[in-house]
């Protein structure tokens, strides 16, 4: 008899020590209005919450749960009452530092809701909103909508498509921003990676060695570009080269270089000292430089020597002939069947200059 409660005191314990421990790390779901700020819209009060963290959603920076919770079951008593009291009460704690996974108001006549599977959760997380439609009609949730944009971002794509393969639609940010339910911390967050990457890529945006900030050069033929704040700040003129990003030495304008020792740009640099490609399937091909400047561009590619000679540029989206340069059009033109052999007009020679985009 007394080893029979005994037992029933051990099985009693273990009961509560494993009870305690996922006790902590149980998720909870409080359905909760969120507090609205006065910038936000008013189909901002329209959405319910509930706490989940993902995954992805750590990897942003947001609050790892996993290692608060244990911490917790590391400090936490086995075998005892208070352990379990702990256990159930913490589960508040752990609500306000999870994430709160953003739903949509069934009662919102401004959603177009469905039944079925939500296609932008590409990580099997099963939100628990309802699914709404796109205006290219795939499904898709706040957290899942906004995990497929934080992704996209961290890929360095400025514009929002959607994610369902030969979909290619491309997502207006307004659209995002309603759909997403974005906060104001992720709307500045979304917006300032969106500005910076614009900025690089079609504003020609570099930093002022002087004061460090952004500058433009209204010449695209002159490198030697003034700084207006680092001049009104000694009230001494002051330039900076384009290319060696150090202070203006020599006369002025001159489009190549100026007097600093070793001012030449890097790009160049690299289309001068490259190596020469060996392809693997096109035939006949000798002498061509592994690495081009984008005819259409000037954004630095290279060819993976494999299939075809004809690719892509990841920027201007121009399909064009790595071999001779020309544009995907007018070199098969020339030859209907050269898409494996040397160009009819040869290899085209290693390229002095950097072609400047010139957009519509």
């Amino acid at each position: 008899m007394g080893n029979g409660l005994a037992t029933e005191q051990k099985n009693r314990e273990s009961f509560a020590q494993h009870k305690s421990l996922t006790g902590t790390q149980r998720k909870t779901f409080g359905n909760r209005k969120l507090r609205r700020s006065p910038t936000d819209v008013a189909w901002r009060s329209h959405f319910q919450s509930t706490d989940v963290t993902t995954e992805h959603d750590r990897n942003f920076g947001q609050t790892n749960n996993l290692a608060t919770g244990q911490k917790a079951i590391d400090s936490e008593q086995p075998s005892n009452l208070a352990t379990e009291q702990r256990s159930d009460s913490g589960q508040q704690s752990n609500n306000s530092t999870a994430e709160q996974e953003k739903c949509y108001d069934p009662k919102d006549t401004t959603f177009i809701f469905a039944d079925g599977e939500d296609d932008h959760d590409f990580e099997c997380n099963d939100f628990k909103s309802r699914r709404a439609k796109m205006s290219c009609g795939h499904t898709v949730t706040p957290m899942s909508l906004t995990n497929w944009c934080k992704q996209q971002l961290g890929q360095g794509e400025i514009r929002f498509v959607c994610g369902q393969p030969g979909c290619d639609v491309e997502w207006p940010y307004d659209e995002v921003w309603k759909m997403a339910l974005l906060t104001p911390e992720e709307m500045e967050n979304f917006e300032r990676k969106m500005f910076s990457r614009a900025a690089k890529e079609y504003l020609d945006v570099k930093s002022c060695p002087g004061c460090k900030c952004s500058a433009m050069r209204s010449d695209v033929n002159n490198l030697r570009v003034c700084c207006v704040i680092c001049t009104a700040k000694t009230n001494v003129a002051f330039s900076f080269c384009w290319q060696c990003l150090e202070e203006w030495k020599g006369p002025s304008p001159y489009p190549y270089r100026c007097a600093n020792e070793g001012c030449i740009s890097k790009t160049q640099e690299i289309l001068n000292t490259c190596h020469d490609i060996t392809f693997k399937d096109v035939k006949g091909v000798s002498g061509c430089p592994s690495v081009r400047a984008c005819p259409t561009c000037g954004l630095l590619v290279e060819h993976n020597k494999s299939r075809c000679k004809y690719i892509v540029c990841l920027r201007c989206k121009v399909k064009f002939c790595f071999v001779c340069l020309k544009c995907y059009e007018e070199c098969l033109d020339e030859d209907r069947l050269s898409f494996y052999f040397c160009c009819a007009s040869g290899v085209a020679p290693r390229q002095t200059t950097i072609p400047m985009w010139q957009r519509k």
